[in-house]
């Protein structure tokens, strides 16, 4: 029988930690001369940037009715009929994160050239350690890996060729390409769909408790791992429960593994 695991990328399979170092050599002693740690402030530009993405998304959202411990889909309105790349968000709160953190003078604090700098780190951004050894062993357990996110799909693809994971082009789906956004039901929907039709297991694991919930409810099996939000918060996510939950990458594949012998 043929077995799935669909992975997100950055934030799963990749770190946060060129951007945060690209922070620390453009701004970092300017923020800490301040009273600002650089990590909190980079922090803070993107979680803001993720919020008003989100803000931004311009298809149907849908509302989780839980009614007598069943989950059922309803359609909701979209909150917004507009659509912005996450890239352009990043750029344009660049400014506003300054202000918010204490800055009284942001463009004179820095520049575009610096802001530019920063946000084309993610570009950069590098493979965690054990990734490649989890996909090697989910692999060897007959496990086909897709990866599937919502950044732009040239530089997803370009992490793996960076760290030297062989990736088939196929695997990749970006439901930003569609101006959807993760958790949006219907970005996972089709990637969902895509599976079924081939049969078999089909599995979703992330570093992102929010992320892999949202994949339960469509119908994926749940891996969380907690090699980036550490806390799982998982009372949020109630009444979804993870069917593999580890703190490690490799722990995760090996979870997954068992889970389906």
């Amino acid at each position: 029988m043929p077995k799935h695991v669909v992975l997100d990328v950055v934030g799963t399979c990749v770190s946060y930690d060129a951007f945060y170092e690209g922070i620390e050599d453009h701004i970092g002693p300017k923020l800490r001369e301040n009273g600002i740690k650089p990590s909190l402030f980079g922090f803070a530009w993107m979680e803001s940037a993720e919020r008003e993405f989100t803000y931004l998304v311009s298809p149907l959202q849908h509302l989780i009715v839980v009614k007598r411990a069943q989950l059922t889909l309803s359609p909701l309105q979209s909150i917004s009929d507009r659509y912005a790349s996450y890239n352009k968000v990043m750029t344009s709160l660049f400014y506003r994160m300054l202000h918010m953190s204490g800055i009284s003078d942001p463009r004179s604090f820095a520049t575009d050239a610096q802001r530019d700098a920063m946000v084309a780190t993610y570009a950069k951004l590098r493979l965690r350690p054990g990734i490649a050894d989890a996909i090697t062993a989910l692999r060897n357990a007959g496990f086909t890996i897709w990866c599937f996110t919502t950044a732009d799909m040239a530089r997803v693809q370009g992490y793996f060729k960076q760290g030297g994971i062989d990736m088939p082009a196929e695997s990749f789906t970006s439901c930003d390409t569609a101006g959807l956004a993760k958790p949006a039901m219907a970005a996972y929907k089709p990637v969902y769909e895509k599976l079924e039709k081939l049969g078999g297991e089909k599995w979703f694991a992330a570093a992102h408790m929010w992320d892999v919930s949202a994949a339960k409810l469509v119908g994926f099996k749940g891996a969380y791992c907690s090699v980036y939000e550490k806390e799982a918060c998982a009372e949020l996510f109630e009444p979804v429960k993870m069917d593999v939950v580890a703190d490690g990458l490799v722990e995760m594949a090996q979870g997954i593994i068992k889970a389906s012998s």
